[in-house]
């Protein structure tokens, strides 16, 4: 290699390294892209590690005792034994026993029926009924699967019935799957769909607003208009609640057209609650733009928030097999809400009085987002 050769090496060698140098210090000033980095793939092994269970265990159930016997509180206790069932009510009449399955409050309703233990003492097989919410169908099978022999073992150990093998089954256990009875798939994705789809794209509009006019140098003029920020915050997400709603009505209209889901209940509540899920993304979206430096950083957060909706949410895994921790994350996100409200809605009938508790805390997390991008919106370019 002659001398004008390694002239040329050694040069792009050096400017490769001043190159280098300078995305290094460049990268060690961005600590929003560093950060993301680095905790971003800590957040996936925590998740699926931890927070993440296909089988799903102590899943929230009442049990309706129309009769007080002994079987009855036997059953009782070996469901609340179990690993399966996490027995949270005890109901007293079929109004109640509707109502904890339409609002969502628990999975299953095991029902002992009156006469039941006297039934039993005469060999005439009574029956129990099980209703399941099925609108996760992964969230109740296994669970229903272990519902027979819990209460065996159950009469067997107080010798309500004989333990020998190979006999006429003592009782009958009769299944209801309640709002999804074929168990579709369809029906239990494309409500989660709409909610997963309205969190991405709200997000990721908004959290780009005001580091888009930095960026553009357009943030001067806007700044010296008579205006404060929160009629700025709500100036910017006003068009967006119309777009998000349009995109729900087209989501909505091809699950119904294309995968058969139902619209059982009120389309004017589904709208009033979609518009408050919107806001409630818009405004945790604007509150990224006020915090990000510029739009990577924004897109960076809007990401690290999506994540943890998805998974912990109800949409990707059931959200009644996660671990405590994991659930009470999960209430902190709007997505977790509103899939219950669209389910609720759209699959169970469920009206305003059902849904309340749901519609609250989208209103609290709208509310506190608002707040902090209010307090976090810069005055000047300083």
């Amino acid at each position: 290699m002659n001398g004008e050769a390694r002239a040329r090496v050694g040069g792009a060698l050096s400017r490769f390294w001043a190159m280098l140098v300078k995305e290094v210090l460049q990268l060690r000033r961005d600590r929003v892209t560093l950060g993301t980095m680095v905790t971003m793939p800590l957040m996936q092994l925590l998740l699926f590690g931890y927070a993440i269970n296909t089988t799903p265990r102590h899943l929230p159930t009442a049990v309706l005792l129309q009769e007080s016997s002994d079987v009855g509180r036997s059953i009782l206790a070996s469901l609340r034994n179990s690993d399966y069932f996490d027995v949270r009510r005890v109901l007293a009449t079929d109004d109640e026993f509707d109502h904890a399955l339409q609002s969502g409050e628990v999975l299953f309703v095991v029902e002992i029926p009156a006469n039941f233990e006297r039934s039993l003492r005469r060999g005439d097989t009574p029956a129990m009924l099980v209703a399941a919410d099925a609108t996760d169908p992964v969230a109740s099978g296994s669970a229903l699967g272990a519902l027979n022999a819990i209460v065996q073992d159950a009469l067997s150990r107080d010798r309500f019935i004989p333990a020998q093998s190979g006999q006429q089954p003592a009782f009958e256990l009769r299944t209801h799957a309640r709002y999804n009875p074929a168990g579709s798939s369809q029906l239990n994705i494309v409500p989660g769909l709409l909610g997963t789809i309205l969190t991405m794209t709200m997000l990721i509009y908004t959290a780009l607003s005001v580091t888009r006019e930095i960026e553009r140098g357009t943030m001067e003029s806007l700044l010296a208009m008579p205006i404060g920020p929160t009629e700025i915050m709500l100036g910017k997400i006003a068009p967006y609640l119309i777009a998000g709603l349009l995109q729900a009505v087209l989501i909505i209209t091809a699950g119904y057209l294309a995968f058969g889901v139902p619209i059982v209940g009120s389309l004017v509540l589904m709208s009033l609650l979609s518009l408050l899920f919107i806001a409630a993304n818009l405004s945790i979206g604007y509150t990224f733009s006020t915090i990000a430096q510029n739009q990577l950083q924004a897109m960076q957060m809007a990401v690290m928030f999506i994540l943890p909706n998805i998974l912990l949410s109800g949409f990707a895994f059931p959200f009644a097999g996660m671990p405590n921790w994991a659930q009470w994350v999960g209430e902190t996100l709007p997505l977790t809400h509103y899939i219950r409200i669209v389910r609720g809605i759209m699959l169970k009938g469920a009206g305003a009085d059902d849904l309340k508790f749901e519609a609250l805390w989208l209103v609290g997390l709208m509310l506190f987002a608002m707040l902090v991008a209010v307090r976090r919106f810069r005055q000047t370019l300083d």
